[in-house]
């Protein structure tokens, strides 16, 4: 039998109709010994799912993950990170944007939490390579970790590398004045960037201008920091298990 996957949560802390506040904990892990026993592991990825994903999807996505990497040789802990994204509306046309800006809200809200576990563990566990993956969405609850982690010295290199599959943060991020530099320092290794011009929703988000120039679409524009890289792939859709199908190596 499978071993359940394990994960942060933060499931029920934002109302999925307005993004508010709902609790003010950090998260919460499960299992919990789980957890307690990957202190001084080598290393260890998490994995961060997109829109419209309830906790059974983004267990679903933390397995497919997982199953992934360890097909391509990967045999560190693969852990999912839960957060409210299956906000109310997304699945219908007419409150997609209505939708989709609760689920930003709720995104950057999460960089909070994140990065909280990232420095809590890392306190505990400080030899541990952390690896983020982030798809869709979940590229901007990377995104706003990165931004609250790069604002302590003590954080530098404290994120060993990031991977993101059909991102919807904007194309500029990696060359701005702004987040350039925050990336540089919170992320000691590589940000890898798969992205796919044939991606239909990151095309439809583009052209609806609900995502001005998706990162996850063509890629990065402007001059990159030294540590971003980038891959053009062709996934069947958009879905995460698309992404996972064409990946060759990890990390």
């Amino acid at each position: 039998m499978t071993k359940p996957i394990p994960r942060i949560s933060t499931r029920g802390y934002y109302d999925l109709s307005s993004g508010e506040t709902l609790k003010k904990n950090p998260y919460y892990l499960y299992p919990k010994k789980y957890f307690e026993k990957l202190m001084d592991s080598k290393e260890l990825t998490i994995m961060i799912h997109g829109l419209r994903n309830d906790n059974a999807g983004a267990v679903a996505k933390a397995v497919i993950a997982r199953n992934k990497l360890r097909r391509l040789g990967y045999t560190h802990p693969v852990i999912g990170y839960s957060y409210d994204s299956n906000t109310t509306g997304a699945h219908l046309i007419a409150y997609a944007k209505q939708a989709l800006d609760v689920g930003v809200m709720i995104a950057k809200k999460n960089g909070r939490n994140l990065s909280m576990f990232i420095e809590d563990f890392k306190s505990i566990s400080p030899k541990t390579k952390i690896r983020l993956m982030g798809h869709s969405l979940g590229s901007q609850v990377i995104l706003s970790t990165i931004e609250r982690l790069a604002k302590k010295n003590q954080n530098t290199g404290i994120i060993e590398s990031v991977h993101f599959f059909g991102a919807s943060i904007t194309s500029d991020i990696p060359s701005s004045k702004k987040y350039g530099p925050l990336l540089g320092k919170a992320i000691r290794d590589k940000i890898v960037n798969y992205y796919s011009p044939t991606d239909e929703v990151l095309f439809w988000a583009d052209k609806a201008n609900f995502v001005a120039g998706p990162l996850g679409l063509n890629g990065a524009s402007g001059k990159v920091i030294s540590k971003y890289n980038q891959k053009k792939v062709g996934p069947e859709n958009h879905r995460f298990a698309s992404y996972a199908a064409v990946l060759k190596s990890f990390p």
